[in-house]
């Protein structure tokens, strides 16, 4: 299923959601959004990220990354910015500074709140469930299964970046609505450091804080297309404490020796996730390839 026809149902089906109706079309809408998660998940499996890289889930929220179009000096006004779009190609000069990312509702609250999809559900208070919460910090991770190379996997897998990001906006005049609003209707923009300015986020722009700092994509001469996956995650335990998350030590192989694979004989982001106690809520992809094959 292509990438935006998805974020098109997804958008139908939130603004259904808000409207009053019957128990019968509520019923047709949680089917539908079914079909449009299994979707996503078809495409992660038939990539192969589902199972190698991280294990099966049902994501809660649709991933956008969009990186800005000024790097490529080969893209046109026609091309628009470069997004990732469940599998499709892009430029490693498209790709050069940190994309923002957006996190949008995978369903209606109202499914997420009677438990259809408890296991990425985030709880915001004792009384409030969220599946966009203001009060839980978000983690994003970008890594890359294939280096060097798909048929050389030794670096399994590299990381390229790790970020964090808390649902509130970034603005001391924002913060008295945590109490108030802990859910956030629809979606969260997130901006890289390097790019948000002083007045985003005053007006209540999201800013990413890098745990490991942005590396892009540079796939090597003659190594074929490289999978460059994006995973969002959540505290497994619904914290809303900040996180002391650990910082791997290197980035080839997430800092892990041989003697460190997990039961599935992995090592990369989903070992790390469940040591630091995360689940993934969502996830994207793009393909990205030297020219030089």
């Amino acid at each position: 299923m292509a990438f935006t026809t998805w974020l098109h149902a997804v958008a139908a089906f939130s603004l259904a959601g808000s409207i009053s109706a019957s128990p019968l079309d509520h019923d047709q809408q949680v089917l539908q959004m079914g079909a449009l998660r299994n979707g996503a998940i078809d495409e992660l499996k038939k990539a192969e990220i589902i199972p190698s890289i991280i294990d099966a889930f049902l994501p809660s929220l649709l991933v956008e990354a969009t990186w800005s179009s000024s790097t490529d000096s080969k893209a046109s006004a026609l091309d628009g910015q470069p997004q990732a779009e469940l599998g499709n190609t892009l430029r490693p000069k498209s790709l050069q500074d940190p994309p923002t990312v957006t996190l949008k509702l995978a369903g209606s609250s109202e499914d997420n709140r009677h438990g259809h999809d408890s296991a990425a559900v985030v709880s915001s208070s004792k009384s409030t469930t969220c599946a966009l919460s203001m009060k839980t910090t978000y983690v994003l991770a970008l890594t890359d299964p294939d280096a060097p190379s798909r048929n050389d996997p030794k670096w399994f897998e590299f990381c390229h970046w790790i970020a964090t990001g808390l649902g509130a906006p970034s603005s001391p005049s924002h913060s008295s609505h945590l109490e108030e609003e802990p859910c956030v209707s629809s979606s969260i923009t997130f901006s890289p450091t390097t790019s948000i300015d002083a007045a985003t986020v005053w007006n209540g722009g999201h800013k990413l804080d890098d745990l490991i700092e942005y590396k892009p994509p540079s796939p090597p001469e003659k190594t074929g297309k490289h999978r460059y996956v994006f995973l969002v995650f959540v505290p497994a335990n619904g914290t809303t404490e900040g996180l002391n998350l650990s910082k791997p030590g290197d980035r080839q192989r997430w800092g892990y020796d041989d003697k460190e694979v997990d039961d599935n004989g992995r090592v990369g982001v989903g070992k790390w996730a469940r040591e630091n106690g995360l689940v993934a809520v969502g996830a994207n992809f793009i393909y990205a390839q030297n020219k030089k094959q």
